[in-house]
């Protein structure tokens, strides 16, 4: 039976319904990778998703969405007396950003305990983890994280890293830069988006992204460039490159990333080529951003 585990903080989600209105969900970049990834694997497989929360009210009905959605809660933490963060997403012409409420989630303390990371992580043959997930804690928590990270690693789970920047979340430019090499250093997967890369590490082209990360110890890494080719490369095949289809109405770029994530690691999971996962990934990504908000249950085909 295959076992994902993602790692990372769900939020209250609010997106635009209509003008002046809000719909209130549950996302955030690991879970929405975890919620998509559930929808493409067999029944017989498990998603995890490990995290804290609080003791509230908001927090027992995400922990109830989650359920309900078919992701196994077991490790997920409660902290007396803390919530869960909040976030509203405002578009337009298709481009999203974000108003964020979550100094005080009860996700910044997932990283606190290195034995509840062990547990959690044990016998999972894939772990997912983000840039935000290293953003949200403390040094030490980051330190905590990836070490746990790499014994899972050295213990046979594969490790996905979105490296998913959030500039405002992190102390400074170079303590993103150290946190994001130190993520994808823990990892075999590297998911990058190009536009970001360049911009904080002044690559100039997707084949140096991958030849950073490469020599940074990953063994795929896949290149997301918006609407251009996503550009990938493992051990076993090299260098390839896919070119997404045309989207004419984007609506909501929201879990873009995310989506995509969870495509490729459950076609990986599933026995699915390198090309073939990254083309699910592409096709699935194409289909969420023509809805708004970051779950989009209609996105998911048979095809996919």
């Amino acid at each position: 039976m295959t076992r994902i585990v993602c790692i990372g903080e769900c939020m209250v989600e609010l997106a635009q319904a209509g003008p002046g209105t809000y719909r209130r969900g549950f996302a955030g970049d690991t879970f929405n990778t975890a919620w998509y990834a559930r929808r493409l694997l067999p029944l017989d497989a498990s998603v995890g998703y490990v995290s804290c929360i609080g003791d509230d009210a908001m927090s027992d009905q995400m922990a109830d969405f989650m359920q309900e959605s078919g992701i196994e809660t077991d490790h997920l933490h409660r902290i007396p007396g803390r919530s869960v963060g909040l976030y509203m997403i405002s578009t337009r012409d298709g481009e999203r950003s974000f108003s964020y409420w979550r100094d005080t989630s009860a996700a910044r303390s997932l990283a606190d305990d290195p034995a509840r990371l062990d547990r959690a992580l044990e016998g999972a043959d894939m772990a997912h983890v983000s840039g935000i997930t290293l953003a949200i804690l403390t040094p030490e928590s980051r330190t905590r994280l990836c070490a746990a990270l790499d014994r899972a690693r050295a213990a046979g789970t594969t490790v996905s890293f979105d490296t998913n920047l959030r500039p405002r979340l992190w102390e400074d430019e170079a303590t993103m830069r150290d946190g994001l090499t130190r993520g994808a250093a823990a990892a075999d997967i590297v998911l990058p988006s190009f536009e970001e890369e360049q911009g904080l590490f002044g690559d100039a082209t997707p084949e140096d992204t991958i030849a950073r990360y490469r020599e940074g110890g990953a063994g795929t890494v896949v290149v997301k460039n918006g609407a251009a080719e996503v550009t990938f490369w493992s051990d076993a095949t090299g260098t390839e490159r896919l070119q997404p289809a045309p989207v004419e109405h984007v609506i909501d770029t929201t879990a873009a990333g995310d989506s995509f994530a969870g495509a490729l690691l459950a076609g990986l999971a599933g026995g699915t080529d390198l090309r073939d996962a990254v083309r699910a990934a592409i096709d699935l990504s194409g289909r969420v951003i023509q809805a708004p908000g970051a779950l989009v249950e209609d996105a998911i085909t048979p095809e996919a």
